[in-house]
């Protein structure tokens, strides 16, 4: 490959929640002795998770690795290895006020303690959802260090699922920046558009139709910018930037309440008005404005979450 076709560092460097320094050990995952003894070592620390949050202490913020619950090895989960020291995560069913959610605590964390959490959460999601074999419908129990699960009937392996989605910074040949509010949403609320990949659709493809769809814009150049876990429950954010050659928004499928096409200028001024509250900092859709904008967005008052 010659220097000047080398991939160039990520456009979008040190998203909050892409960041990850544990080796995920996967080597080890079947390994039942080393399993047992990397739990029972001094040095193991434990990521605890409850229906979407994780266990956090101290100033500043990192996640509570201390606590070793009292759990067998079908409950517990490898999140990797740093060094000598092995972590594992637990999901427990009776949180306290040290749990907090990933929203809150994305951006607080540093890079291990966000990969973990990430890690942690995405895992436990997909367990709580995936209890019985999708073949015949019988019982499922964990295996490989909590990665998959085996059906007790039919013998076969199932592995944690991943939702690819494209989220877009749809601009204009004015260098416009288009953003949306979803029906759902309150007024005010607005956000890059975003939508789930269907089978056999590239990424590229996925762009198009899916704004298309929302806005009845034709996309020309679509450029990759980054992606970021979303483990809402299970997703993948692919980051975009997409350039329209049409101007005029068409809301065709009824998710998109509201679609308005912003100068840096007038982005700046609804937001320092409260008219506009933007994506929060720990999404790859705030990044994907703040990217186009050219520097971070002091908020007038606190994103939505």
């Amino acid at each position: 490959m010659s220097e000047s076709t080398r991939p160039g560092p990520p456009t979008l460097p040190g998203l909050a929640l892409a960041r990850s320094v544990v080796d995920r050990a996967a080597e080890h995952r079947a390994d039942e002795a080393w399993l047992a003894a990397a739990w029972d070592s001094p040095a193991v620390q434990v990521v605890r998770t409850s229906r979407g949050t994780a266990a956090v202490s101290g100033d500043p913020l990192s996640l509570d690795l201390d606590v070793r619950p009292d759990v067998g090895p079908e409950q517990r989960t490898l999140l990797g290895v740093d060094g000598d020291v092995p972590f594992f995560a637990v999901e427990v069913d009776e949180p306290d006020e040290r749990f907090r959610s990933l929203r809150e605590i994305g951006l607080l964390l540093d890079a291990r303690d966000a990969g973990l959490v990430v890690h942690a959460i995405s895992i436990a999601n997909w367990h709580a959802t995936h209890p019985r074999c999708p073949r015949c419908g019988a019982p499922t129990r964990t295996a490989s260090a909590g990665h998959s699960r085996v059906c007790e009937v039919d013998g076969s392996e199932h592995y944690p699922r991943t939702d690819p989605a494209v989220i877009m910074a749809v601009v204009d040949g004015d260098d416009r920046l288009l953003l949306g509010r979803q029906s759902a949403w309150p007024e005010g609320r607005f956000s890059t558009l975003a939508g789930f990949v269907e089978p056999g659709e590239s990424l590229e493809q996925a762009v198009r139709r899916e704004v298309a769809e929302e806005v009845g814009l034709e996309i020309g150049d679509v450029a990759y910018l980054g992606s970021q876990p979303w483990p809402f429950p299970a997703s993948l954010m692919l980051g975009f930037v997409a350039h329209a050659h049409t101007t005029e928004v068409h809301r065709h499928d009824g998710e998109i309440a509201e679609a308005r096409w912003f100068s840096r200028d007038s982005l700046i001024d609804a937001v320092r008005r409260g008219e506009v509250l933007l994506s929060p900092p720990v999404s790859i859709a705030r990044r994907l404005i703040e990217h186009w904008y050219g520097a971070p967005i002091d908020d007038a008052q606190e994103a939505w979450r």
